[in-house]
């Protein structure tokens, strides 16, 4: 049977347009005429039964109707986009992965270990873009995603297969000079980690991180500590910019050790205290539970083994 589909030329023309608001700078973009343009989006509202534009002195708007259609069809054809890009690319014998991520672990813990998914799959090509939210797979061009989230909201993200990666375990740190001008006698545990007494921690003035408000109060509750200002202190909305701030002496802040490995390592920052906080978020790595290509099994795996969660 012959599927109710308009011409793929009628569409990227629409597409175009729609994106433009112009017949002309579709037919530049496009490189034909502007009215080869116009005859096939007549030709698609003449197969649709429904106007896409409506003219104006200016040009052309999109309809209520257009509007609709245009934001429909728009992840189809960059999945199609996508696809065939892929195919030419590697020849069928792989593919390009697009992934979402928090920016954070994006930067810290995933982009200066791809040069072993490389080594080990030269095959598969990871596109990466940040995301902190959750979002519908069919409505989105992206292939994966690794998600800093609760368990209720994994469990109540619709059309998803999520596999666990880590707990969120967040630790106090700031930097060396910090403590050493405010306790000069204070000695080191270890090659990273000092062990402040509770009145020592109290002292020091605190980051804090915009999108956790209350973290520094929760690790206070977890340790019995009663901090007269746990709120105080300046704001910063992700891991990396509070991880800067810290290493420059402007406080401690709460970070995931696992994110400021290099700064621990060339002491820019050290642990001021071994109390650690195991927060209620967790590391995923989802996909849509009706799309398992080689690639993402493929990358999956390849997680896994890198945090040492499968041999």
């Amino acid at each position: 049977m012959r599927r109710n589909i308009p011409s793929l030329q009628s569409l990227i023309c629409f597409e175009s347009a729609a994106k433009h608001a112009s017949y002309t700078h579709a037919s530049q973009e496009l490189f034909i005429t502007q009215s080869a343009v116009s005859r096939q989006i007549q030709q698609l509202e003449e197969y649709l039964g429904v106007m896409l534009f409506s003219r104006t002195r200016h040009g052309v708007d999109l309809t209520e109707a257009g509007k609709q259609y245009a934001k429909s069809i728009k992840p189809f054809l960059q999945g199609i986009e996508k696809s065939t890009s892929d195919i030419m690319m590697h020849k069928g014998l792989g593919g390009t992965l697009k992934l979402a991520v928090v920016p954070t672990f994006a930067t810290r813990w995933l982009l200066p270990k791809l040069h072993k998914l490389n080594a080990q799959h030269p095959e598969i090509t990871v596109h990466l873009e940040t995301s902190t939210k959750p979002f519908l797979f069919n409505e989105n061009v992206f292939d994966a995603a690794i998600f800093a989230g609760t368990q209720q909201q994994i469990e109540h993200w619709p059309g998803i297969q999520a596999h666990y990666l880590m707990d969120e375990e967040v630790v106090p740190v700031c930097s060396p000079k910090l403590i050493k001008s405010n306790f000069p006698h204070a000695e080191m545990t270890d090659d990273h980690s000092f062990n402040l007494s509770d009145e020592e921690l109290l002292q020091l003035p605190l980051l804090q991180q915009t999108t956790r408000p209350s973290i520094w109060q929760e690790w206070f509750q977890a340790h019995q500590l009663q901090h007269p200002k746990p709120f105080d202190g300046q704001r910063h909305e992700q891991f990396s910019m509070l991880s800067v701030a810290a290493s420059h002496g402007m406080g401690m802040a709460l970070i995931p050790q696992m994110l400021i490995e290099a700064e621990l390592r060339k002491k820019e920052l050290v642990i001021a205290s071994n109390k650690k906080l195991h927060g209620s978020r967790k590391y995923y790595l989802v996909h849509s539970s009706q799309d398992s290509s080689p690639q993402i099994q493929k990358f999956v795996d390849w997680v896994l083994q890198e945090l040492h969660l499968i041999s």
